[in-house]
């Protein structure tokens, strides 16, 4: 191992719940067993408040080496430059990974770790953009031999070394098989934080799950939501199902819940999405999944990856009984192996890590070199490294008053985001 250790020393930066949940699980996959990643969070926008971060630490998430500290880009740079880590994951937005990878050229290279970075679900849209502002790593992950084949052809067709990827699967795949039980009849609807994004469409979606609770007086209906208001995630989510649903009553069989989505699916027997990365934990555990196709299906709404699964629906299917069967041949190539099958799901890793290990055997890595340089992309790079904000000098340790006027600006900032925001759009519209 590098410098002749026997441990290797993994650090994970995250910059929301959903991609801490990945880059900790990511990091036990593809490192030697018993490694335990140390974990930083992105200061910014979307950092997970301290019941996020419980919620993903569920049962099936990563153990990590204590609660990850929240930093800023400049910070972990020094850390990295300091602690001597070995392997960091990079569980962050393109922008973000490309303001690292350029950053980590100016460590040298004694100090560079092997970088890993990939996507935390189904990746439906800015394909090229995304990828190309990861290019640099050593390891970008595909979850599927469908996303390995569509990376690969983006990096090759504009000329750029297309060797860091690697197919792997997603890591929080997992959980016992779906087993029916008498007397238990459940949908769960995983709800997106940005999918639909209309007030329309996400009262439309309330309104069926309503009169689908009450045309089934005896099946349990579950509204499975993200976040807390004020909270946010991966995506901002403006128009809150909870705030809609406080405007109306209920069925007695409809309820909202929050919790780990793994724990939720141990007693759901059909699960009900527009697009979330949801469908594919369901169907790992081989639980009956319908992608609902009510709004059309469209590249803006990402249900369009899911043609061919043989899982698309309407809401007046679901009424009428209708369960999808899904396609195996789509399955496979989508780098879903439901329960049963174990093994494959645990070989999917078993190349991601063979990879990280042979580059933590080199003597010394080269600086990276991703294909956005001053000479590729001038008018395009220095505004994404000026955005992240990852040439600004470390800021000290903040004193409590300083964490306190923070966390009220964040406060602030959210409710901005969530509230005021829409209003003024409305009156625009007026």
């Amino acid at each position: 191992m590098r410098g002749d250790r026997e441990a290797v020393r993994v650090a994970v930066l995250a910059d929301s719940d959903t991609r801490w949940k990945w880059g900790a699980l990511t990091a036990r996959r593809i490192t030697p067993a018993g490694t335990r990643p140390e974990g930083y969070l992105l200061r910014g926008r979307a950092t997970p408040t301290a019941r996020q971060l419980a919620e993903t630490a569920g049962a099936r998430t990563a153990d990590t080496g204590g609660a990850p500290r929240e930093v800023t880009g400049a910070e972990f740079l020094r850390v990295l430059a300091e602690e001597g880590y070995d392997v960091v994951v990079l569980a962050l937005v393109g922008g973000t990974v490309q303001a690292v990878l350029h950053g980590l050229a100016g460590l040298g290279p004694a100090r560079r770790p092997v970088v890993v970075t990939g996507y935390v679900g189904v990746v439906y849209e800015k394909l090229a953009d995304g990828l190309l502002l990861r290019h640099g790593a050593d390891v970008v992950l595909a979850n599927s031999a469908a996303d390995a084949r569509r990376f690969r052809a983006v990096y090759e067709g504009v000329g750029a070394d297309a060797s860091a990827v690697v197919q792997a699967a997603l890591p929080f795949l997992g959980g016992a098989r779906h087993t029916p039980e008498p007397g238990r009849d459940t949908l769960v609807f995983a709800a997106q934080p940005s999918v639909p994004a209309t007030r329309a469409e996400r009262a439309y979606l309330l309104e069926r799950l309503v009169r689908h609770a009450e045309l089934h007086p005896k099946r349990e209906v579950v509204l499975k939501l993200r976040s807390k208001p004020g909270e946010h995630t991966t995506h901002i989510e403006e128009l809150p199902y909870q705030k809609l649903a406080a405007r109306r009553p209920l069925p007695a069989n409809l309820a909202l819940a929050y919790g780990h989505m793994g724990e939720l699916l141990d007693r759901t027997d059909l699960l009900v999405t527009v697009s979330s990365t949801a469908a594919l934990e369901s169907l790992h555990r081989g639980v009956p999944t319908a992608v609902l196709t009510d709004f059309g299906v469209r590249e803006a709404l990402g249900n369009h990856h899911f043609i061919g699964s043989g899982l698309l629906a309407s809401f007046d299917h679901l009424d009428e009984g209708r369960r999808p069967e899904a396609d195996p041949d789509w399955l496979a190539d989508h780098g879903v192996h439901p329960a049963g099958s174990s093994p494959a799901y645990e070989r999917a890793f078993d190349a991601a890590r063979d990879r990280v290990l042979t580059l933590l055997g080199e003597p010394v890595l080269p600086p990276p070199r991703p294909y956005y340089t001053a000479a590729t992309a001038p008018g395009y790079l220095p505004g994404v490294l000026a955005r992240h904000r990852l040439d600004a000098p470390p800021s000290p340790a903040p004193s409590r008053a300083r964490r306190a006027l923070r966390n009220a600006a964040r406060g602030a900032y959210r409710h901005g985001v969530q509230r005021v925001a829409p209003v003024i759009r409305r009156l625009g519209e007026l």
